[in-house]
C-alpha cells in the first residue's frame, strides 16, 4: 500500500498550495479586476475542492467489503477521480471561457498590477512546490516511463490527477502573467480576457484527457503486461498444469485485482489431486503479485477441437 501512501502525501501538499493560491488570487482581484486573476482564482478553488474529493474518495474505499459488495469498494477511488475531472471542466474550463468571453467584448483595464504579478509569483512558488511532491511521490510507481504514459497507463487514479492540475495550473500561471503583462503595457484590457480564455481551453483539454482516463478505469481494465506474465508463469509453474487455455484479469482497484483462468488438466487426474494442484497455484499467484488477489481458477480437459479457436489475451502463452 506504499503507492497509497505517496497518493495522499500528494494530495494533502496539493490541497495546501491551493488552498493559500486562491485565498491570495481573491484579493488580489478585488484590487486590481483582472479576469485571468478571477478565473485563476475560480481554479484553485476547484483544485482544493478536488483534493478533498479525492480524500473523500480514497476513505471511502477503505470500507470492508459486504454482501451487496463482496469485492470491496475500491472503485470509490475511481468513481471520485472522475468527479475530479467534472469540477476541472465545469468549474475552471467552463467558468473561465465564460469569463474571458465577456470580458472580450467589454474589456476593462487592469488596475494596481503590483498586486496582480505579486500573488502571481507567490502562486507559481507554491504551484512548483506542489507539483514537485506529486513527482516525487508517483517516481516509485512510474518506474521510468515518460509522464504522459505514466498517466494514461497508471491504475492509480490520484497522482495523475494531481500533477495533471499542478501542471494545468502553473501553465495558467504563465497565460495569467502574459495576459495580464500585455494589459498593462498597451492599455488594452482584451489580453487579460485572452489569457483567460486560453486559462479556459487549457482546463478543457486538461479534463477531458483526465476523464477520459478515469472513465477506463470505472469501466475496468486488465492487468499490465508485466503482471499477466508474472500470473501465467506462476499457475504454469504447477506441474499438473498441461496449460493454460485462457486467462482474464481486471482492476478493482488500484491495489486489487481479479483473476480468474480456464485450467487444462489431464482427464485422468482425480479431483484431490486437481484441487491441491489449483490451491498451489493460488497461492503461488497471491505470494508473487504485491496486490490484494481474488483469484478464480477452473479445472478443464483440453481439446484441442474444442479449444483451438478460443480466445486467449495479449501476454498469455501456451505452455510447451
Amino acid at each position: 500500500m506504499a503507492e497509497e501512501g505517496n497518493s495522499i502525501r500528494a494530495i494533502i501538499a496539493a490541497f495546501a498550495a491551493n488552498l493559500g493560491i486562491a485565498v491570495s488570487k481573491f484579493v488580489a482581484f478585488l484590487f486590481t479586476g483582472s479576469s485571468a486573476l478571477l478565473a485563476e482564482a475560480v481554479h484553485s478553488v476547484a483544485d482544493t475542492a478536488n483534493q478533498l474529493l479525492l480524500l473523500i474518495g480514497g476513505r471511502r474505499a477503505k470500507r470492508e467489503a459486504s454482501p451487496l459488495h463482496p469485492f470491496g469498494y475500491q472503485r470509490f477511488r475511481y468513481f471520485y477521480g472522475f468527479l475530479v475531472t467534472l469540477v476541472i471542466f465545469l468549474v475552471g474550463g467552463v467558468f473561465a471561457l465564460f469569463e474571458g468571453w465577456e470580458k472580450l467584448h467589454a474589456p476593462e483595464p487592469v488596475e494596481s498590477p503590483v498586486w496582480a504579478f505579486a500573488v502571481l509569483g507567490v502562486s507559481i512558488v507554491l504551484e512548483s512546490f506542489s507539483l514537485r511532491t506529486a513527482v516525487h511521490e508517483a517516481q516509485p510507481e512510474r518506474r521510468g516511463l515518460p509522464w504522459l504514459r505514466f498517466i494514461r497507463t497508471t491504475r492509480s487514479p490520484e497522482l495523475p490527477v494531481v500533477i495533471a492540475e499542478d501542471f494545468g495550473a502553473l501553465t495558467g500561471l504563465f497565460f495569467a502573467t502574459v495576459g495580464i503583462t500585455l494589459a498593462v503595457v498597451t492599455g488594452d484590457g482584451r489580453w487579460d480576457a485572452v489569457g483567460t480564455i486560453a486559462i479556459g481551453v487549457l482546463l478543457v483539454i486538461i479534463s477531458i484527457t483526465l476523464s477520459t482516463r478515469m472513465r477506463s478505469l470505472l469501466i475496468g481494465e486488465s492487468a499490465d503486461q508485466e503482471t499477466l506474465r508474472r500470473i501465467e508463469a506462476a499457475i504454469e509453474a504447477e506441474p499438473l498444469v498441461q496449460r493454460m487455455i485462457h486467462l482474464r484479469t481486471m482492476h478493482l482497484g488500484p491495489d486489487q485485482l481479479l483473476i480468474a483462468a480456464k485450467v487444462a488438466f489431464a482427464a485422468d487426474e482425480t479431483v484431490a489431486h486437481v484441487t491441491d494442484a489449483i490451491n498451489r497455484a493460488e497461492a503461488r499467484i497471491r505470494g508473487d503479485l504485491d496486490d490484494e488477489c481474488f483469484v478464480f481458477l477452473e479445472p478443464d480437459v483440453w481439446d484441442q477441437r474444442l479449444h483451438e479457436t478460443q480466445e486467449r489475451p495479449p501476454g498469455s502463452a501456451k505452455k510447451p
